[in-house]
């Protein structure tokens, strides 16, 4: 049965609201999906969505509509709200008609069935949300086996991150560690791990990636911390013919899991 919420200042709205922020999303244990493709691949994958507000008038997506309905065969609270109470929840002229709010996905890590050949990437401390969503969105166009966090200094599940990644933080294995813990796991997977850093000397198309491999690239500020400057990791590094001396670490990411790629599909 759909209830009807037209005030703003309805409780349900404003607690849904408080999860813009971070604090909120980890006292609550919630957070909010934003988007049709989102919502629909949050449902596929399973996540425990509670609630689905939307705006009828707003919603011309097949996909969502198709959504909104498995969401309430499944028991979803499915709540019809007015412009104006969607406008609180949803983010700037990007809304399509509907926001759902669901809990965090408990994390499976380490126990994975990684395939026999994986390629891994690992994030150490990326803060923003946008580049953090960009990175797993490409990570699921490559086929990547999983993108690990290393000291997260970004939540995953930040509404512009799952935006970013247009819903592919349902679709990737994900999990999140302290960098010792996340080295420690990949030496004993004996995967060749190879780590972005500007200072390197071996260009990044030198190395095989067919075996299997870790890309680990470090916070957009900072970079890499020296734990990954070790005898049995391999620092590599992208050309820069201008005047930067570094790349977005999203579009880092994306030269170098397609080079992954390309070398795999040879």
């Amino acid at each position: 049965m759909t209830m009807r919420i037209t005030s703003p200042q309805n409780p349900r709205v404003k607690q849904a609201a408080r999860l813009r922020e971070h604090r909120d999303r980890k006292n609550q244990g919630r957070f909010l999906i934003d988007g049709a493709r989102e919502i629909s691949r949050a449902l596929q994958a399973n996540v425990k969505v509670l609630e689905i507000f939307f705006c009828g008038e707003l919603v011309r997506d097949s996909e969502l509509e198709q959504s909104i309905s498995m969401a309430g065969e499944r028991g979803v609270a499915v709540l019809e709200v007015t412009s104006a109470v969607l406008g609180k929840l949803a983010f700037g002229e990007r809304s399509e008609g509907a926001v759902a709010v669901a809990e965090y996905p408990q994390p499976t890590w380490p126990d994975w069935q990684l395939p026999g050949n994986p390629l891994i990437v690992v994030l150490e401390s990326v803060e923003k949300p946008g580049n953090l969503g960009g990175i797993v969105r490409t990570a699921d166009a490559i086929g990547a086996s999983a993108v690990v966090l290393a000291d997260p200094a970004a939540d995953l599940f930040n509404p512009n991150a799952i935006r970013a990644s247009l819903g592919a933080v349902f679709t990737v294995p994900l999990a999140a560690a302290s960098p010792a813990a996340v080295l420690a796991w990949l030496r004993r997977l004996q995967v060749q791990v190879v780590a972005a850093r500007v200072d390197a000397t071996t260009l990044y198309h030198r190395v095989d990636y067919r075996k299997p491999t870790a890309i680990v690239l470090g916070s957009e500020a900072r970079g890499l911390t020296s734990l990954w400057n070790a005898d049995d990791i391999t620092a590599i590094a992208l050309p820069m013919c201008g005047r930067v001396d570094s790349l977005n670490v999203s579009v880092t990411a994306g030269v170098l899991m397609y080079e992954a790629l390309r070398q795999r599909m040879t």
